[in-house]
């Protein structure tokens, strides 16, 4: 199998920064067309450029909260490329709050790590499901969703953001088993110990927090975004063609260890 996604289409969501931005150039770098979406239009213009015809790449600017904007970005992905053949959520947020007192918290998470991914990979999944219907065999289109090891962690400070990505990799189990029919792979790549925006933003309030990951990794430092990115290619590529509904983790042995209350990021 191979691992080549050049000459396909993927929305990659989260794209103005970090892990996002990370995995839509790299893909870029392998040859695919790319829609880099995000809320951020002033770091994706930084990062990107102005949209030009001609561009192997795109931005697109908007909150994929909204059903109209999801749409929006579907439809300037096909009038940009034709068709999208892999959809990267990468689109995440994380908060911490009183486990006591986390509805607000709650309710913010799975809108923004759930329901947001979930809406998006149904919307795109049927224009998979038409795309496949004019003709060709094996994978039709791929979703890979970024997940984190709070999934499968104890944080109670991050009740709210562990509830939610436990939800997304659930999400991405039953989609895989809805979609196998069509010939659509659903994935997830789960990560700890990697230098998100989230990571850093946490490392400037509290600096202890790194030497605590770095002392529960069994590799002993915490990664860049950019070791992700060729973890994400082959869930979009055909060398993973049998594999649907798995998390894949990628956090240095983290989760081989004992919990601690440090951040999963």
């Amino acid at each position: 199998m191979s691992f080549a996604i050049s000459g396909k289409t993927a929305i990659v969501t989260g794209g103005a920064n970090g892990i996002g931005l990370a995995i839509g150039r790299h893909f870029l770098d392998k040859g695919a067309n790319v829609i880099f979406a995000d809320m951020d239009e002033e770091n994706l213009i930084r990062e990107l450029g102005p949209n030009e015809e001609g561009n192997a790449h795109r931005y697109f600017a908007g909150d994929l909260r909204e059903k109209l904007t999801l749409a929006n970005l579907l439809s300037a992905t096909l009038d940009a490329f034709d068709s999208v053949d892999i959809l990267v959520n990468a689109s995440r947020q994380i908060i911490a709050a009183d486990p006591l007192n986390s509805d607000d918290a709650m309710e913010m998470m799975l809108q923004q790590n759930l329901l947001t991914s979930l809406k998006l990979s149904q919307l795109v999944a049927k224009r998979m499901i038409k795309q496949a219907e004019e003709g060709g065999e094996g994978t039709v289109g791929t979703i890979v969703n970024i997940s984190c090891i709070a999934a499968r962690r104890t944080s109670p400070e991050l009740l709210a953001y562990s509830v939610s990505t436990a939800a997304l990799d659930q999400m991405t189990r039953s989609m895989a088993v809805a979609l196998a029919p069509n010939r659509i792979r659903v994935n997830g790549l789960a990560f700890g110990s990697v230098m998100s925006n989230s990571l850093k933003e946490t490392l400037r309030e509290n600096g202890e927090f790194r030497d605590e990951i770095e002392n529960r990794t069994p590799l002993g430092r915490i990664a860049a975004p950019t070791e992700l990115t060729e973890a994400a290619q082959f869930l979009a590529s055909d060398a993973s063609g049998f594999m649907t509904g798995q998390i894949m983790t990628v956090d240095g042995g983290r989760t081989l260890m004992d919990p601690v209350t440090a951040p999963a990021h």
